[in-house]
């Protein structure tokens, strides 16, 4: 399999989890035109090294997946008994569809509602609630 193939699976494969993974959200991500991405994985067009260890990060995959060296797609498979909060709040954002980090941006949380900040706190005192359960349990 080459480059172009191994990327169009790449992608099939996240789009089968979350249809958001089109050729232009792709694009936009890895910073480039839909019609540069859809190049890449047509095989008419070679991205740069940065853009392809970009590729690799969106994709969880390694660089050497992608380029052919190897047929071992994750890259974290020597690591696979480390936590990485990032990648998983990253896979969070990607399976619920926040396409940004806006998320985290204050000035979005100055214009909520009442209504909207009441939610947020009943869901932030679950969390409290779950944190201190877990803590507990790992204590005994």
């Amino acid at each position: 399999m080459n480059f172009s193939d191994r990327l169009k699976r790449c992608r099939q494969i996240k789009k089968e989890e979350n249809p958001n993974w089109t050729q232009d959200y792709i694009a936009r991500q890895i910073g480039v035109a839909r019609t540069t991405y859809t190049a890449y994985e047509r095989g008419t067009k070679i991205p740069t090294l940065d853009t392809v260890n970009k590729i690799a990060d969106l994709f969880d995959v390694s660089t050497d997946y992608l380029l052919g060296r190897s047929d071992i797609s994750d890259h974290q498979v020597d690591k696979s008994n480390e936590f990485d909060s990032i990648k998983e709040v990253n896979k969070l954002m990607d399976q619920y569809g926040i396409e940004d980090a806006a998320f985290f941006d204050l000035e979005k949380w100055k214009s909520m509602s009442p209504e909207q900040i009441r939610e947020l706190e009943s869901y932030f005192q679950y969390l409290v609630k779950k944190s201190k359960e877990l803590e507990e349990k790992e204590n005994k």
